[in-house]
């Protein structure tokens, strides 16, 4: 009984904490949420090409066990979906990618085997393609879309894949230090 009483306290106190925590006048605007995410996506990009070109050639093959990723897989992963998800939103994405927005194309460009010179320039090329998108859809980030069968906003996309990408951040890190590569910005 006491148990369920100091939960409901804890929940009158929140909700009344997070009501004096978000007055109006400190609402971020939507150009404020853009730079945002543009500079998160920014901070991304260096990190992942920083670590794609500090990987040997000969770990590009390496995975921790047979059901994962590969170092390879995950840059190839990473550029696809940096091309297919501005494609989602009617983007085109660069020529000689295939990649659309039909998920067979995002895994056809995924399953390509590249050399590292091609998945480093790939890598390069899908954040520079997302950046340019994002830029173009600075004033739509409350435009519909549908996203699988989930109606959602533009903006919510780039929250998704921004957070996506910083999943396969952290799995490259551990890809890297497991094949004893420091990663270089934290050299």
């Amino acid at each position: 009984m006491r148990a369920s009483m100091l939960v409901a306290a804890l929940a009158v106190g929140l909700a009344g904490c997070a009501a004096e925590t978000e007055p109006e006048a400190m609402a971020p605007s939507a150009s404020l949420e853009l730079d945002n995410l543009r500079s998160t996506l920014a901070i991304a990009r260096d990190k992942f090409q920083q670590l794609a070109e500090a990987m040997p050639e000969e770990s590009y093959a390496w995975r921790p066990s047979p059901e994962v990723r590969s170092v390879g897989e995950v840059f190839r992963h990473v550029a696809a979906d940096n091309y297919f998800v501005p494609a989602l939103m009617g983007f085109t994405a660069p020529d000689g990618t295939g990649v659309t927005s039909d998920g067979a194309t995002f895994q056809a460009f995924q399953e390509t085997e590249r050399t590292k010179s091609e998945i480093v320039s790939h890598v390069e090329a899908s954040f520079d393609f997302m950046l340019e998108s994002m830029d173009s859809a600075a004033g739509e980030l409350d435009r519909g879309v549908i996203l699988g069968s989930s109606e959602t906003t533009v903006g919510d996309v780039w929250i998704r894949a921004i957070t996506h990408l910083h999943e396969h951040l952290g799995q490259g890190i551990a890809y890297a230090r497991s094949n004893g590569v420091a990663p270089p910005w934290s050299r």
